[in-house]
């Protein structure tokens, strides 16, 4: 308040001042339009000192803003709507989703929920390679999970990693699992046991699996070829009875996914796991005779011609 009243004070005592020269020429005072008054000092600052404009006759014009009244209310004028619009409907209007619907987007995202409770038909236990039981004497005993999956052991090697106090023993473990129909995994896992390294190895195969094309014959719909790392796979159909011919990883690979009729080759690194992998690509490129077509938007006999 005082220094609202020091303001004031000053406004009047300028404007009589600027009125009272001897010049008979019209003068005015022209203030500024904000004044920065200081809130922590306790003592009133100093007005800012006001600005003049003087026109080209020498006179001291004012300059208010005489086009703008600041007690006017401005209203939003908005555009119209053109002809035929139709506005959305609001998102409270629809159709509210249960709160199935909703653990089914979620699972569809991001994969079961750690319950185990699937609503799309997905067991969360599947992915565990091993259920821990306990025994009469308080033991912990480990069995294989029933999921219709067979478990082959590649290859199992001792690795070290080398540290500040000296070298860490490890083993790695390289794991095919597959029903023998179509479905197959490559899974790698490390452990300080064997035992412990094909578990890891068994359940990291169980989250890649992937689905074989096969014909009729047990055998692949086409030619095919994959790269891994150095490792390069080639794969072809095979007539009936002639088995699987290939060496190493990838024998195991076509055998744990249910052909009976192939032909492999590794052309490359003779590395185990890149080669497993190396035919998981090369499968993975290949594609049904049917599904072709039906992307075409043609009949099966037209792929021929």
């Amino acid at each position: 308040m005082a220094t609202s009243a020091t303001y004031l004070s000053t406004f009047s005592s300028l404007s009589l001042t600027t009125t009272a020269t001897p010049n008979p020429r019209r003068s005015s005072l022209l203030l500024q339009h904000h004044h920065f008054f200081s809130l922590r000092s306790p003592k009133p600052t100093r007005p800012l000192k006001p600005s003049y404009a003087l026109s080209s006759s020498g006179d001291i014009d004012t300059t208010f803003f005489d086009n703008v009244d600041p007690e006017q209310i401005n209203t939003f004028d908005p555009p119209e709507r053109p002809e035929g619009f139709t506005p959305p409907p609001s998102f409270d209007e629809g159709p509210f989703e249960t709160e199935d619907e909703i653990a089914a987007a979620y699972e569809e995202l991001y994969g079961p929920a750690y319950s185990g409770v699937s609503l799309l038909g997905t067991d969360i236990n599947v992915m565990d390679s091993k259920v821990k039981k306990t025994t009469a004497f308080g033991k912990i005993k480990k069995e294989k999970v029933r999921d219709g999956f067979d478990e082959r052991v590649v290859q199992v090697r001792r690795v070290t990693k080398v540290v500040k106090g000296g070298k860490q023993l490890h083993f790695r473990a390289v794991v095919v699992v597959g029903d023998k129909k179509g479905q197959v995994g490559v899974g790698v896992g490390k452990a300080k046991e064997v035992i412990a390294a094909v578990q890891k190895s068994a359940t990291n195969a169980r989250r890649n699996i992937i689905t074989v094309p096969l014909t009729k014959y047990s055998t692949f719909p086409h030619r095919s070829e994959g790269n891994y790392g150095a490792a390069k796979v080639m794969l072809r159909p095979a007539s009936p009875g002639t088995g699987v011919i290939a060496g190493g990883a990838v024998r195991i690979v076509l055998e744990m996914a249910g052909v009976e009729n192939a032909l492999g080759k590794q052309l490359g690194s003779n590395n185990a796991l890149n080669n497993a992998r190396a035919t998981v690509v090369a499968v993975q490129q290949m594609r049904q005779f049917s599904e072709v077509a039906r992307e075409r938007g043609i009949p099966m006999e037209e792929l021929w011609k």
